[in-house]
């Protein structure tokens, strides 16, 4: 579930920009780096839906550092994810270190197609760029009807540390669910870290605080400082988690460390990508795997008892009586939607640094701003 990241910062500290002028800027500084302008334009939607949703951490924040692994050749405009292995009901696809929201896009569109016409399929994804909130692509499957299942992993990434370790062993390994019950859709989408690298990121351009205890330091000691895991940094520098020496903890102690060694396992062992690490070889930069399973309630012939068990359940789980009066039981996904219609209303709230980092970033190439 989401939080709104903007929320403890007084107007003074944010700056507030409509979706859709934020969405043609960051569109036209992908086409000044080197995109075509559809690509480009997706990349942008995508970044600056992030941004609606209250996931500022996969939002616009990412824009110079995919500018930055662009030019490092980590990242590559203009590929498509290319068949590996057609089994039919599964399929292993390269994404041959292109943009993520363009080639998990098409991973998730090929998944989606194939379920439709058979009630399942298992989509194994390698080898593609950062592909941003995992959530989108399970609200693309519950928008085609289909329940969807995502295991992520950033092979080359390392910045967790196993539950009772202080060393960096797993990615953040997101991991997503999203259930299209009728008129109250479900999203389950979370880092299973603590906190997802890009709220580190965010909180140390003057955004929401980290909890004291997100991080952890190589004495062992719990910390929210963004520099434990970045090291020195002035307001103007790149975040690069190679330059600090702590760790992201995992969520939830035992819990969250296990989860993230199956996403591990499954979105990079599995799909051939790699894990976190060790690092072998020459690998340059980063690059996401994941393992999604799609399946058509209509093809398991219980569609209509899934949709009304599942909301009568859900329901009466929302119905629970709260603790606090004025904080009503939420299913996960509603966050999203309330702060989406927020936002689309009142404009997409950026801690000034993140806008100024931007708008450098735009001027380097040409892009007005």
């Amino acid at each position: 579930m989401a939080s709104n990241e903007a929320d403890t910062m007084t107007n003074a500290q944010v700056q507030l920009v409509t979706a859709g002028a934020l969405e043609t800027m960051v569109r036209d500084i992908f086409v000044a780096a080197g995109c075509a302008d559809e690509e480009g334009g997706h990349i942008a939607r995508e970044l600056v839906g992030a941004n609606l949703t209250g996931h500022d951490s996969h939002g616009v924040v990412r824009v110079p550092i995919y500018i930055d692994w662009m030019r490092a050749g980590y990242v590559l405009p203009g590929r498509n994810a290319q068949m590996v292995t057609d089994g039919g009901a599964f399929v292993v696809l390269d994404g041959q270190l292109g943009f993520g929201q363009t080639v998990a896009t098409q991973a998730v569109a090929l998944g989606i197609e194939r379920a439709q016409a058979q009630g399942t399929c298992i989509v194994a994804l390698r080898s593609a760029g950062h592909i941003g909130r995992v959530g989108a692509y399970a609200e693309t499957a519950i928008a085609a009807g289909l329940i969807s299942i995502h295991f992520v992993n950033v092979a080359g990434s390392p910045l967790v540390a196993p539950f009772g370790a202080v060393e960096r062993r797993f990615s953040t390994a997101p991991f997503a669910i999203g259930l299209p019950l009728p008129e109250r859709p479900v999203v389950l989408d979370f880092a299973t870290s603590l906190v997802a690298e890009g709220k580190v990121q965010v909180a140390s351009y003057g955004g929401r605080p980290l909890p004291p205890d997100a991080l952890v330091s190589p004495d062992g000691r719990r910390s929210g400082d963004p520099h434990v895991l970045y090291g020195e940094y002035t307001s103007t520098d790149l975040r690069r988690p190679s330059g600090g020496a702590g760790a992201i903890r995992a969520f939830g102690e035992h819990k969250g460390s296990g989860l993230a060694l199956m996403c591990e396992l499954l979105a990079g062992a599995l799909t051939g990508g790699g894990c976190a690490g060790p690092l072998q070889g020459e690998r340059r930069g980063i690059a996401n795997g994941m393992l999604s399973v799609y399946l058509s309630p209509a093809h398991f012939g219980t569609q209509a008892e899934f949709e009304r068990i599942g909301r009568e359940y859900l329901d009466w789980v929302l119905a629970a009586r709260p603790i606090d009066e004025e904080a009503p039981v939420l299913a996960p996904g509603e966050p999203e939607t309330r702060t989406r219609a927020a936002r689309l209303a009142d404009g997409v709230p950026l801690p000034v640094a993140t806008w100024d980092a931007l708008r450098r970033t735009a001027t380097e190439l040409g892009v007005a701003t």
